[in-house]
């Protein structure tokens, strides 16, 4: 899995006016914990941190905290209910010898019976959470979705990949293919012409 650098710079425990502050300063405040360590808190800039909440990818963050560095995933994030900012994030510290669980986006190859039988293909999930070593992660999860047959659906425990475990619910929908109005009226109308 890829790496993003973030850098940011420790702070002391503040209250709601210096939090404030920060974020007028284009600084999202977060809180680093995990394998034992006491929580760190810290700033970064919100046009950096962007790198990670705006793109479909997911990252292994180096969290360089004033020149020291930290290997986390960001665990949760709090947005703005209108205006769609990042207000705080969490991150989890995490080594290469303990397992991660992470969102890892999903790659959908393939075109599938059911579309050229006339179907209509929908994506419902576009990441699946996954749990695996650092070493293991991959960038994404490539699905060929070629033998998905009409009004047939897959779900996240049809997912068999060496070396992760699938953490979603095995019943998460990925994708379906569904019979088309046009479909269903044609099947109609040639079942009233038999008769």
């Amino acid at each position: 899995m890829k790496h993003f650098t973030l850098n940011g710079q420790i702070r002391t425990k503040g209250n709601k006016a210096v939090i404030k502050a920060f974020r007028r300063q284009g600084l999202v405040p977060c809180n680093l914990y995990g394998l034992g360590m006491k929580n760190i808190l810290f700033t970064v800039s919100e046009k950096e941190l962007k790198g990670i909440t705006h793109t479909p990818a997911s990252y292994i963050v180096d969290l360089n905290l004033d020149g020291k560095v930290y290997t986390a995933v960001a665990h949760e994030y709090q947005w703005h209910p209108v205006e769609d900012n990042c207000l705080h994030v969490d991150f989890l510290a995490v080594d290469e010898k303990k397992p991660i669980v992470i969102n890892v986006p999903l790659n959908l190859t393939g075109h599938p019976v059911g579309v050229q039988a006339g179907g209509k293909f929908t994506q419902s999930a576009r990441s699946l959470k996954v749990c695996a070593l650092m070493k293991d992660l991959p960038d994404q999860l490539d699905i060929d979705v070629t033998s998905l047959q009409l009004d047939k659906r897959m779900v996240a425990g049809d997912i068999q990949i060496p070396g992760l475990q699938i953490v979603s619910d095995k019943n998460t929908i990925i994708c379906s293919v569904k019979t088309t109005r046009a479909m269903q009226q044609a099947a109609a109308e040639a079942a009233k012409a038999a008769k």
